[in-house]
């Protein structure tokens, strides 16, 4: 699992502010790609505690998005 690359967490943050302002994209789809972000994150540190722990959570918000329909 690779890191993820500036322009890719650009990307997200960007459709995160869209998503914010205009209502624009998919909340499930987009906190879908923030949780594989973050894992990606957490995968090349793993040493890094707090960050698995934040990883685990965003997807399991991720999870229950898609769930819910």
């Amino acid at each position: 699992m690779s890191r993820p690359t500036i322009s890719e967490v650009s990307a997200l943050l960007a459709d995160l502010a869209d998503f914010r302002t205009r209502g624009t994209g998919s909340k499930p789809e987009l906190m879908n790609r923030k949780a594989d972000l973050l894992e990606r994150i957490a995968a090349a540190q793993p040493d890094d505690v707090e960050a698995a722990e934040v990883a685990a959570a965003a997807r399991a918000r991720a999870d229950e998005l898609t769930a819910d329909g």
